[in-house]
């Protein structure tokens, strides 16, 4: 047999599976797996290489699903390629199997979750950019399909991979004409698709996906190219079964009974050949990446200083002994202060531009290849790349993100720039840390923490400078909280973090001079909050809380303190509830209610009550 027949047949096993898997599941995108059947079986047994042993191993070329909902023919492959058992694919969506709907790396050979379209990409820029640092020899390929190149953020991973002239790049994107609904945006236009990639400076191939010689060809031009490339490969939806091909109504749609029947009829018997035989592997080696060290020295303050300063020294700090940690900012950097690192390790920072959503999906992708990312910007533009946060849980992925900027604190910029949404986009995420320090020894300390922590990680700065109150070698665990004023006769308890910690210090001492003692709760770690703690404080301090804090209402420390004390005491929250408007810090802090004159009110509505 000759390559192309060899290949064919790989691609008839594929689209039986396919067929199969979803028919069995009673669910799932037969359609868009048999369009790309040719494509993958070019891409993992000809083109790839890759040790079916070891899906860590530096020099594996990766390959990125981004159009997620094929992936029933991704699992295909992998059983054809033996690295998972044949008979397991029957298992396809079964709330026991790792072989989901839309791929996730609870299968060990997935990097990072996909099927929220338009991701993909930026993380397979990511991935290329650290490979690249690293040297691997390793190419990454992004299966995209063609109705996610709708997708702003496709245009933004686009336009770095070009920035960064990731020759090891090569987008796959399978024009095959049907979305969910009706037709894509230029259907079958090819030319289209052209035009709008070579203006991004890519090198552009235009390929029949059905055809095994055009593919084989596209792929090895794709490696000699000096640019990235894309292969726009015009297919046919439901490829191979004629009842269906090119057909409007069947995505997502899996064929049941005499249809399922009528399809493998068509598609014809399996061929017997091993796939295996056929992967290529590459060489083993080693990453490049050293130190992975995370406890590093403080810097040394001796005035008050803004958390989001203390960020940007932490930051540094730890690139000094952690050869792993890459810095990306969103030209914010000389306001969340990551300039220093930029400055000092320029090979491993990233200037991500106002491209919100490319830059979390990159740390997927850098995360996904071992190297720890820190990512910043203004907390209020976070709220953009929402959907790339959650997908980064989904995707395990352990980057860490500073939010600078928050709240009504920053003053006269307006509204537009305060960060009032950010604690509630975070907390509700499974395992992500989410942490407000008050001033820079705490803020130092807790990108320590977060450093340390395997998993999605958050840490809110803000604009003005505070004053100290802690000392350098402070520790701060996530999930901890510090209690700063107590005694035997409190009447009350305050709560707040980062900026109304400082407030509600305040507010002790004027309360003090009016004989009311108030115990005073540095909460920094907002999730997972200090719920023993706040229990055992509170039971001192007359069952009797204010929570004090520069955010919205909903979602954030408030709700926080609520959920862990749950009806153990009585609760007044002071946060923003209005609209803010420009104007001076204190003026802002007084207007919406989370000063210090405002929480002394609270405290005496609640022990008068």
């Amino acid at each position: 047999m000759d390559k192309r027949e060899i290949l064919e047949k790989i691609a008839t096993r594929l689209r039986i599976h396919s067929v199969k898997m979803t028919t069995k599941a009673g669910s799932g995108h037969p359609t868009t797996c048999l369009s790309m059947a040719d494509l993958l079986a070019c891409l993992f047994f000809d083109e790839m290489k890759y040790d079916p042993k070891d899906p860590d191993n530096w020099a594996n070329d990766e390959l990125v699903l981004s159009k997620g909902h094929a992936a029933p023919i991704l699992w295909a492959a992998y059983a054809e390629a033996g690295i998972i058992p044949e008979k397991s694919l029957m298992n396809l969506r079964k709330i026991t199997s790792v072989l989901e709907g839309h791929p996730t790396p609870r299968m060990k050979w997935i990097k990072s979750a996909t099927g929220s379209l338009g991701q993909g990409l930026s993380v397979g820029v990511g991935m290329a950019l650290v490979m690249k640092l690293g040297k691997s020899p390793g190419r990454v390929y992004v299966f995209s399909g063609d109705a996610e190149c709708a997708e702003g953020s496709v245009w933004e991973a686009v336009n770095m991979a070009f920035l960064h002239n990731l020759r090891n790049l090569c987008m796959i994107v399978d024009i095959n004409r049907l979305g969910q609904s009706g037709e894509t945006m230029h259907g079958h236009d090819i030319k289209a698709y052209e035009k709008k990639f070579k203006a991004f400076g890519w090198d552009v191939i235009a390929v029949d996906g059905h055809k095994i010689d055009e593919i084989l060809k596209a792929l090895k031009n794709a490696k000699e190219n000096v640019m990235p490339t894309v292969i726009l490969a015009k297919t046919i939806k439901g490829k191979g079964i004629s009842f269906i091909e090119n057909k409007n109504g069947w995505h997502g749609k899996p064929l049941m009974g005499e249809d399922s029947k009528r399809a493998l009829e068509e598609l014809g018997p399996v061929p017997s050949i091993d796939a295996k035989k056929y992967i290529r592997k590459p060489k083993k080696t080693q990453n490049h990446q050293a130190t992975k060290r995370y406890n590093f020295k403080r810097t040394v303050y001796k005035d008050e200083t803004a958390t989001r300063r203390a960020y940007g020294n932490a930051l540094l700090n730890l690139g000094k002994i952690n050869e792993t940690v890459v810095a990306l900012d969103g030209d914010v950097k000389n306001s969340t202060y990551a300039e220093d690192f930029f400055e000092s390790f320029p090979k491993r920072s990233f200037q991500s531009y106002i491209a919100e959503q490319n830059m979390v999906g990159m740390s997927i992708g850098m995360s996904a290849k071992g190297y720890l990312p820190f990512l910043a910007t203004f907390s209020a533009f976070l709220t953009r790349a929402h959907d790339q946060i959650r997908m980064s849980a989904y995707s395990f992925s352990n980057i860490k993100i500073a939010g600078s900027h928050s709240g009504v604190s920053i003053g006269a910029d307006g509204p537009s720039q305060m960060g009032l949404e950010d604690l509630s986009i975070f907390r509700p995420i499974p395992g992500c840390a989410v942490l407000y320090p008050c001033d820079a020894y705490s803020t130092e300390a807790c990108v320590e923490s977060m450093a340390k922590h395997k998993g999605l990680a958050y840490i809110r700065t803000t604009r003005p400078a505070t004053p100290l109150i802690y000392g350098k070698d402070e520790k701060f665990p996530i999930g901890g909280s510090k209690v700063l004023r107590k005694s035997q006769s409190d009447v009350a308890m305050v709560i707040g973090a980062g900026l109304t910690v400082h407030e509600a210090l305040k507010a002790y001492d004027e309360l003090q001079g009016e004989r009311i003692s108030v115990r005073i709760i540095d909460a920094y770690s907002v999730e997972p909050i200090d719920k023993d703690n706040l229990l055992k404080e509170v039971e001192k301090a007359g069952k009797k809380v204010v929570v004090v804090e520069d955010h919205f209402q909903n979602g954030g420390l408030g709700d926080a303190v609520a959920q862990a004390l749950s009806g153990k005491a009585e609760i007044i929250h002071l946060a923003v509830k209005d609209l803010p408007r420009s104007g001076k810090p204190e003026e802002l802090l007084d207007k919406y209610g989370i000063d210090a004159n405002h929480i002394k009110r609270a405290v005496k509505e609640l022990i008068n009550r």
